[in-house]
Formats: structure tokens, C-alpha cells, sequence
């Protein structure tokens, strides 16, 4: 590509149906756009993206082993860190991808920031769980360290249960890096969980999920109704059935919340993406518990929080493109008056 050319946006993903409602959109606007299958990826180390694209947008999933695509998990922090080493725009980069990939990290921040979450032990081997779990009130969930979507969450009920289950090694499902979390169960006060989503490291919604507790995959593109009924548009579900007994409405979060999120997610070095919590019935404490770099637009969005999303964000990624195409011209033309 010319360097007199403007750069396109480059959006780097794995699981296409959740990026078709951003690719409308930025097909509508005739946005300068490409984009990134990690499936099919490859680069080399003397490759110049610098030269190809004005901004990267890192959607990588870490819930693609799920999908038979778990070997691109790894090898997109070599290929991040090659971006940006390289001079390019990353969104959500290296250090939010790995904050991403470690829910154990993830609670280590949320301790050094002050901020409250579920009571954990994290373990390497699933014989580790039952005396991971003294101390911890139950039921526990054991979960990967590296998940996504809810997968591989169990729950057990009683430490019997629990030491059956790590008796063996397969007895419990780990993580990709066999590294789990042994975590106290907490029951949600009023049976719901509030979602909040920032784009640019700045709060832009937050939703409250009415939840059964039984099911640990909350992705908000996948719940189809309101509390009151009313059907959404999924058409950026990446699941056919519909999520049983979920509701999703926009929530009013408190300027507390706000600030705390945003704290949060500079921490992480996360510009876009998404933080749950919960209200811990049995001491009335906010309980943060996920931190996601890939999150997912709640369905329906004009319908659910008054506007949609993907707008905004086609917004957001045009204006950080044009910052980096206006900067590279001017950086051209003072070498031309300099000649």
C-alpha cells in the first residue's frame, strides 16, 4: 500500500458472528476497513504492519478452544507484541489481552485495588481443589483460568462433592495453561448480575441480567427479552437456542460504580470491553468478578440501553484512525520540505 494512502482500521478476530452487526456497520459508512481472520492468520517478524494498518482492533477470543481454535489463543500475544513493537495502534494490546487470558490475575488486581470479589484459591492440578477449598464457604465453582462464555464452570454443593470430582485428574476441567480457580459460589442478591461496557476506557452502558444460577454463560448478545417480555433482535448471537430464564435491561450504575470500572479497566489496559458484578446476598457487598477485553454488545441495543453500540464504536475506531493517517501525513510532509 502507498504511504500517500490512508491506513485502514484492521479488526482481528476469531468468531465472525459476533463482529457481523460492527462489519454492517462499518460496511454502511464505507468505513476503510480489513478484515483479520486469526484462523487463517500468519505474519513474520521483519513483516512492517505499520505500513498496512492505522489501527488494530484485538477481538480474539479467549473462549476459541472451545471452538477447536485454542492455537490461536497464544500465538496472538507473539502477534500483538509484534504490532506493537512495530509502532502500530493496538486496541486492547498486549496487556489487556493478558488480563484477558488469567482470571487468577484478574483477582490479584481486584485485591491490590481495594476493590471486593469472590473468595479464591487458585490451583495448578485438580487434586489440589479439596484443600484449596478450606476455608471457602460453599457451594464453590471451579473454574479455568483461562474461560470465556462460562466455560468449563462447575459447580459443587458440598465438599464431599468436591474431593470426589479431584480425586482424578480428569475430574475437573482446568484451564488451557492447567491453572484453575477453587471460588465461592455467590448467591446474587435480587437474582441478577449488571454488566458494564466502556469504550475508551470510559463507562458507555451498563445492564442487569436476570439470571437462574444456573447457568454461567451470560453473554449479552445471546439474551433474547426483557424482564417484561419484549423480544430482542440477535442477530449478533452467536447461539441459535435462546438463553432460558434470561433478561437482560439497562441499569442506572451509580457514579461509584462508574469510577471503579473505569479504575479497573485502566489497570487492565483495557479500552473496550466489559466488567460484571454482582451484590453478595449474605453481606450486601459489590462483588466484581469477570473482567473481559472481549465483550460482546448486549442485543438490541437501541432497544435496551436507547442506543446502539456499534455506532459508537465505528465512531471511536474512525477517530482513532484518522489521529494516526493525519499524523503519518504531517510526519510526510515535514520529510518533503525537509528534502
Amino acid at each position: 500500500m502507498s504511504s500517500r494512502q490512508s491506513l485502514p482500521i484492521a479488526i482481528y478476530y476469531e468468531q465472525p458472528i459476533w463482529f457481523k452487526l460492527l462489519f454492517e456497520e462499518l460496511d454502511r459508512r464505507g468505513a476503510n476497513y480489513v478484515k483479520l481472520s486469526a484462523v487463517e492468520h500468519s505474519y513474520g517478524p521483519a513483516d512492517h504492519p505499520e505500513e498496512k494498518y492505522a489501527v488494530v482492533l484485538n477481538k480474539m477470543s479467549p473462549s476459541a478452544w472451545n471452538r477447536g481454535h485454542g492455537d490461536q489463543i497464544f500465538y496472538t500475544l507473539g502477534y500483538l507484541e509484534h504490532l506493537e513493537k512495530r509502532g502500530v495502534r493496538v486496541v486492547n494490546g498486549v496487556r489487556a489481552f493478558r488480563s484477558e487470558l488469567s482470571k487468577a490475575a484478574q483477582l490479584s488486581m481486584l485485591e491490590a485495588l481495594g476493590m471486593g470479589y469472590p473468595k479464591a484459591r487458585v490451583i495448578h492440578r485438580a487434586s489440589q481443589a479439596s484443600a484449596a477449598a478450606e476455608g471457602l464457604r460453599f457451594p464453590v465453582v471451579v473454574k479455568p483460568n483461562i474461560g470465556g462464555s462460562g466455560s468449563g464452570v462447575v459447580k459443587f454443593q458440598t465438599k464431599e462433592h468436591l474431593a470426589e470430582a479431584s480425586a482424578t485428574e480428569d475430574g475437573l476441567m482446568l484451564g488451557m495453561d492447567s491453572t484453575g480457580l477453587v471460588q465461592e459460589f455467590v448467591p446474587a442478591r435480587g437474582s441478577y448480575i449488571v454488566r458494564v461496557e466502556v469504550l475508551n476506557g470510559k463507562f458507555l452502558y451498563a445492564i442487569k441480567i436476570h439470571i437462574t444460577g444456573e447457568t454461567f454463560d451470560l453473554c449479552p448478545a445471546d439474551i433474547c427479552k426483557t424482564p417484561l417480555g419484549v423480544e430482542l433482535d440477535r442477530a449478533a448471537c452467536p447461539i441459535d437456542a435462546a438463553k432460558d430464564g434470561l433478561a437482560v435491561e439497562a441499569f442506572d450504575a451509580p457514579p461509584e460504580v462508574i469510577a471503579e470500572v473505569e479504575r479497573l479497566m485502566a489497570a487492565a489496559g483495557i479500552e473496550l470491553g466489559g466488567v460484571e458484578f454482582m451484590i453478595d446476598d449474605r453481606d450486601g457487598v459489590r462483588m466484581y468478578y469477570d473482567i473481559n477485553a472481549l465483550s460482546n454488545f448486549v442485543a438490541d441495543g437501541p432497544k435496551v440501553v436507547g442506543f446502539d453500540p456499534f455506532v459508537k464504536l465505528a465512531d471511536w475506531l474512525e477517530a482513532e484512525a484518522k489521529i494516526v493517517n493525519e499524523r503519518r501525513a504531517g510526519v510526510r510532509e515535514f520529510a518533503e520540505v525537509g528534502r
